[in-house]
């Protein structure tokens, strides 16, 4: 199976206010290993970005001013992605400025060409309703590191969220690795009966006794007596 994690930076939020791409990262994974066969460009949009936008992206007009146009890398990009599955995050961003620059040079949508496209967006949001999704937010709750992301990128933001995606559709509390994900050649971790195995049981010492009990002390003498355990420690009342 082939993967492709797509990322686009642009000149604003809107492709049918005329904003452009300005930059594409694109990460290749085959059967959910990276392949080292990623393609990353920079584009001329013809245009200025806005303000706001080269705060999050950090591409100024001047650097994109010697770049190649959209119309340069279309087939190179269509090449790349044709026939795979395209994992974007948030794609309907990403798609309506693909497709925008396509219509331009009489080109079919971007969907046409590829496998199908899903959103991790979506997926995110099925998987934890009412939190922030956002590929940040999902970096701090799945661990996976962005410390390096201080500006958007299309290319680093890609690599990120092919480590999201993988998390996600595994699940980030096992060390547990499917059977169908080992690839040519490799094997699958065979599964372990730890009920084969007896686990040392470590008691408390005298000095780690009395500290435990000094504590609930200090518990017990803050809330006036009215800590559950002390009541459950009673004897019952005798029967008559």
């Amino acid at each position: 199976m082939r993967q492709i994690f797509l990322d686009t930076e642009t000149t604003g939020l809107s492709p049918e206010a005329g904003d452009r791409i300005i930059e594409i990262g694109c990460i290749e994974m085959v059967n959910r290993r990276p392949t080292g066969n990623n393609l990353h460009r920079y584009i001329n949009p013809q245009r200025s970005s806005h303000e706001d936008a080269v705060k999050v992206h950090g591409l100024t007009d001047e650097f994109l001013a010697d770049k190649p146009l959209f119309a340069a890398i279309a087939d190179e990009l269509l090449e790349f992605c044709a026939g795979a599955e395209i994992i974007i995050h948030n794609a309907a961003f990403d798609i309506g400025f693909l497709d925008a620059e396509l219509r331009r040079l009489g080109r079919p949508p971007f969907a046409s060409i590829v496998a199908k496209v899903s959103d991790s967006l979506t997926m995110a949001r099925e998987m934890f309703p009412g939190k922030s999704n956002s590929l940040d937010a999902l970096c701090r709750r799945l661990e996976v590191d962005n410390s390096n992301r201080t500006l958007h990128g299309a290319l680093l933001d890609a690599g990120l969220l092919a480590e999201v995606y993988i998390r996600l559709t595994r699940g980030q509390n096992t060390l547990a690795i499917d059977a169908g994900d080992a690839g040519a050649g490799e094997l699958a971790i065979a599964a372990i009966d730890f009920s084969v195995y007896r686990l040392p049981v470590i008691l408390a010492d005298e000095a780690e006794l009395a500290a435990h009990e000094a504590v609930l002390a200090g518990i017990d003498k803050a809330s006036s007596g009215k800590t559950r355990w002390r009541a459950l420690e009673q004897p019952a009342p005798a029967v008559a």
